[in-house]
């Protein structure tokens, strides 16, 4: 399907070589102020063409808005938003040996399979230029979270390779423990993230991966790598149990992003390794629930001492950071011969694939990952809102 939210309903369309891709955002709120200029950020950060360590194709991806908006705000109705794509190359996915043969571990067999027809240029919906139309959307709903509940999200690349940034240690066997990793939750701003090429906020580390994606890149080859995102001022009571708990949520949205092979909240997988003591997060009175209470944002009476559940427990949101990680694979197009056989399987082959990709997808996966985490809050947010205005009061 490609359609995702149950209240706030994100559609969108488009192959990786077609004139357009884009979105439209159904039962986004009226009377929200919205312009081009204010979804545009987001769309440039997930661009092609920015850097030596990613694709070369070359799009301005400028966003127009279509349908929805007039005189500057949202009226209620279904808002369209197109991106042209300017630098086509289908011809780059024609030559005899990429019509003949399935590029390992990537979705043209997998494509045919399903729909009985294969798209000829490049990975058709499976490829990254799809997700320009949820990048869009995103941006739309993180604007309004903003104006509504001061809500910040912030995602960056915590690995590539084996290159960690703030790996566990043994007195920090998780990263919810890590004093460092804490206050990066608290502080870090897509500013910082930025600075990077590779957009991982630590200068030193960063430069590594950046070493490492390059020397990849000139041997025709590709690497993996994690993004962790956090987001700031979410209002507790989000999250819709038992199907629909909000990490169940968080865990589709982001696993349906392309190359997209692992996720976890909170402590996550290392969270398995030490004790209920160790991990439980004790209440403690909300030190900012008054003062949130004054400035316009409701904040819970109750907090937590520590944050190994990410924020959300039960699967709804107790009104701390929501922080989780996401594994990107490497990037299946490569130029290094790879043996393989014909659609057909008659014929064994070897195939060095054409076309410009990634040797790394992390960099630009930020502002994806960004984009769904702020689709798949407002969606609960719109839900949660319905339920209180049907709750009968004494």
């Amino acid at each position: 399907m490609s359609t995702f939210g149950k209240f706030l309903r994100v559609t969108t369309y488009g192959e990786s070589h077609c004139p357009s891709v884009g979105c439209i955002v159904d039962n986004f709120p009226p009377g929200v102020p919205i312009s081009e200029e204010i979804i545009q950020p987001q769309v440039t950060r997930r661009r092609p063409g920015q850097s030596a360590i990613t694709t070369p194709r070359n799009e301005a991806d400028l966003v127009a808005i279509q349908s929805g908006v007039e005189g500057g705000v949202t009226l209620g109705t279904p808002i369209a938003m197109i991106v042209r794509n300017k630098d086509q190359r289908p011809g780059d996915y024609k030559g005899d040996t990429m019509k003949q043969y399935p590029r390992p571990s990537h979705a043209d067999f997998t494509y045919l399979e399903k729909y009985g027809v294969r798209a000829s240029s490049g990975g058709g919906r499976s490829s990254a230029r799809e997700t320009i139309g949820r990048v869009a959307a995103g941006a739309l709903c993180e604007h309004y979270l903003k104006l509504a509940h001061g809500v910040e999200i912030v995602a960056w690349v915590s690995s590539v390779g084996n290159i960690h940034h703030l790996p566990p240690t043994p007195e920090y066997p998780t990263a919810s423990h890590n004093p460092k990793f804490l206050e990066l939750l608290q502080g870090v701003t897509r500013e910082t993230v930025d600075k990077t090429t590779v957009r991982c906020p630590d200068p030193e580390v960063a430069a590594k991966m950046e070493q490492l994606i390059a020397d990849l890149r000139d041997g025709q080859d590709s690497i993996g790598g994690t993004v962790t995102c956090v987001i700031r001022n979410v209002p507790s009571g989000l999250g819709e149990p038992v199907f629909e708990k909000l990490e169940a949520t968080l865990a589709q949205g982001m696993m349906s992003i392309p190359a997209t092979k692992g996720f976890e909240v909170g402590s996550g997988f290392q969270g398995t390794e030490i004790r209920g003591s160790q991990h439980n997060d004790l209440f403690i009175r909300n030190p900012v629930a008054d003062e949130a209470i004054k400035n316009g944002f409701a904040k819970p009476k109750l907090s937590t001492a520590t944050n190994n559940s990410g924020g959300i427990q039960g699967g709804i949101t107790n009104g701390q950071n929501i922080f989780f990680r996401v594994a990107f694979k490497s990037p299946a197009t490569i130029g290094l011969p790879q043996e393989t056989v014909t659609f057909a399987g008659e014929t064994d082959g070897v195939l060095e694939a054409k076309g410009r990709h990634d040797p790394c997808v992390v960099p630009r996966a930020v502002p994806i990952v960004e984009s769904m985490a702020a689709i798949c809050i407002m969606d609960a947010l719109l839900q949660q809102g319905g339920r209180r205005q049907a709750m009968l009061t004494t």
